[in-house]
């Protein structure tokens, strides 16, 4: 590990379940960190990492030259950076602000041109992999942003990620390409719950079905990483429900925009919105599993018909 002293000063506001896991690979890299977090137990828990602790966005970023910004979405992002005590208070002339949040890149274009306006610079970098890789230091970065910003960044960026893609010399560009993926996440995510789901209907042995999709050719990522999760009964959310119902919303109002039907999307949409709306939106998103088992009085473990 080298010293902190050779290293930009990074910050890190929003120590959730990815935030949380991109701060302490940074701590391993060597960084010096301020982490912080509307969750006071949170900040509490990575200085007792070795991390430091700021409470307020204008106070993390007072100190650091690259700041990363795990938050849920565009709103929360705003907030962030040209709120009360956000970060373009504080935030240093030629600092970069790395934006992780998933949004229209509309939004990210226009957050991007106000704080560049101020003489800062702005990186679109949406994130995949989740915590575990998180904290890992090992995502997939989808960034786009200008070359300064890019140069500012990277030193943050290698270590937290195992592939970083470059995907073009303005924000939003980076946006665009994590709302293909989510489309994709969302709907395999729905397809594989209705897989497992109509499978116990059918009285199979779910756990046989699993070992035979995933050697077979109906499997993807998502059936092979959510399906354990309605197996084991363990509906802790790794990813909730309530992120596709917004990224799936997303989808649908730049398609709408564009005038470009999406309709697997928009019924994969509805499932998640379906099981949100049944109380389970903060739950697992393999959750939606449990929603198509209440509906049709079908048996998963863990639940009860």
């Amino acid at each position: 590990m080298s010293s902190a002293s050779d290293k930009p000063r990074v910050a890190v506001i929003g120590l959730g379940s990815m935030g949380y896991g991109m701060a302490l690979s940074l701590l391993r890299a060597g960084f010096t960190v301020t982490g912080c977090d509307v969750s006071a137990a949170a900040v509490k828990r990575f200085v007792g990492e070795g991390g430091q602790g700021a409470a307020t966005p204008a106070e993390a970023a007072k100190a650091a030259d690259i700041v990363v910004s795990v938050v849920v979405n565009a709103a929360q992002t705003e907030a962030i950076l040209f709120g009360t005590g956000g970060a373009a208070e504080t935030l240093a002339r030629d600092a970069v602000f790395i934006s992780s949040a998933t949004m229209d890149p509309e939004v990210a274009r226009r957050l991007a041109k106000q704080l560049e306006a101020t003489g800062r610079h702005y990186l679109d970098a949406p994130i995949s992999g989740g915590a575990q890789r998180a904290a890992q230091g090992e995502l997939t970065i989808l960034a786009s942003g200008s070359a300064a910003a890019f140069a500012r960044a990277r030193p943050a960026l290698d270590a937290m990620s195992a592939k970083l893609y470059e995907l073009g010399d303005a924000a939003g560009q980076g946006a665009a390409f994590k709302m293909i993926n989510q489309l994709l996440a969302g709907v395999h995510i729905a397809a594989a719950s209705e897989a497992i789901a109509f499978a116990a209907r059918q009285g199979l042995d779910i756990r046989k079905v699993y070992e035979v999709i995933t050697a077979s050719a109906g499997n993807s990522w998502m059936f092979e990483n959510r399906v354990p999760h309605v197996l084991d009964g363990d509906y802790t959310p790794r990813s909730a429900v309530d992120i596709f119902v917004k990224d799936l919303g997303i989808i649908q109002d730049m398609a709408r925009t564009a005038k470009f039907p999406v309709p697997v999307s928009a019924a994969a949409l509805q499932m998640f919105l379906m099981t949100s709306a049944a109380g389970m939106g903060r739950d697992d998103d393999a959750s939606v599993a449990r929603m198509y088992a209440q509906v049709t009085g079908t048996a998963l473990p863990g639940e009860t018909k």
